[in-house]
């Protein structure tokens, strides 16, 4: 990926120094201000799939820039991994998905939600699914029980539609058996059998669909959340509190920006090549979420109400405490 500057892992965020969220007079909130002179340098980590290009298509069509904003952007496999970032205060924001936000909050992090980002669609072809080989005799999601299927990281959004799925299938959720792993690792441990389904989304949705021995099992959001959010963008309650110009300029950045990309989705997938070494024909013809900035409110509740019946959580989380304003 060219345009990102630096890989973070799980142990690597927590050691950040606190660097990442100054400004080059120093800090505050006047540094907010969306003047050449006196640009805010923010770092926002973002996850290694196609729709945080929208991020790179922001900062390429300079609207970051003003809205006063220098965006250094940096990767993490999973939402999970970019939280201690955000609440050591060495990264200003993150593109996650919100099952890992509101799973961190409950547990003590004073993680907020800043924005919407993207949505998987409500019907038709959607943009993660579950992908078996077809000589496994998998068929549905009830025929997931018993079997090994790999998600990008585990009690997060994957494991938890397909439990969702599975038991609205008729299958029993606690014998599917889930393992971890990287999403560019899946399709070849499903080719040599070291696991049976794996679940993916774009781009590697379509490439491992695009082998005659595979078979797409079904889509998990759909049938467990139509519309679920896939990312939200995340900071911490201390940066927002402390920084609110830098905050709501980065809201009006966003929707600015996911606006402008939701509406102009040839020159988004016109990065893709180069965001993701992807070749140009995968990017011409890839699947890509709605992106919008608005937070879908009432699908986040529905989640977490989802995630108390699987016991992510303990209690219902307040979906609405953990939303920054933006007036």
């Amino acid at each position: 990926m060219k345009h990102l500057t630096k890989m973070i892992t799980i142990g690597a965020v927590a050691a950040l120094a606190l660097t990442g969220c100054s400004s080059s007079n120093g800090g505050g909130d006047d540094a907010a201000a969306p003047s050449s002179e006196n640009m805010t340098d923010v770092q926002v980590g973002i996850l290694t799939i196609a729709p945080s290009v929208a991020m790179q298509y922001g900062i390429d069509e300079g609207i970051f820039a003003e809205h006063g904003l220098n965006v250094e952007l940096q990767t993490g496999q999973g939402g999970a991994a970019l939280l201690p970032a955000l609440s050591s205060g060495s990264m200003a924001f993150a593109i996650g998905n919100p099952l890992s936000g509101i799973v961190a909050t409950e547990k003590g992090l004073d993680i907020k939600i800043v924005t919407g980002y993207s949505n998987s669609k409500a019907d038709g072809e959607d943009i993660n699914g579950v992908v078996a080989k077809k000589s496994s005799g998998i068929e549905s999601f009830a025929d997931l029980e018993d079997k090994k299927v790999s998600v990008n990281t585990l009690k997060t959004q994957g494991d938890l539609t397909i439990s969702e799925s599975v038991k609205i299938d008729g299958g029993d959720p606690a014998k599917v058996n889930f393992l971890e792993m990287p999403f560019p690792d899946m399709e070849a441990q499903l080719s040599s059998d070291n696991v049976d389904a794996i679940w993916i989304p774009e781009p590697f949705l379509s490439k491992a669909l695009a082998d005659p021995n595979n078979v797409l099992i079904g889509y998990p959001n759909q049938t467990a959340l139509p519309g679920l959010p896939t990312m939200v963008a995340l900071t911490s309650g201390k940066y927002a509190t402390e920084n609110p110009k830098v905050v709501k300029a980065f809201q009006e950045a966003m929707a600015e920006t996911l606006t402008k990309a939701e509406e102009n989705p040839e020159a988004v997938r016109a990065l893709l090549p180069s965001f993701m070494d992807m070749p140009e024909a995968v990017a011409t013809n890839l699947r890509m979420e709605t992106l919008d900035a608005e937070v879908p409110t009432q699908v986040l509740s529905d989640l977490g109400d989802l995630m108390v019946e699987y016991k992510y959580v303990e209690k219902t989380p307040d979906v609405k405490a953990m939303i920054v304003s933006s007036n």
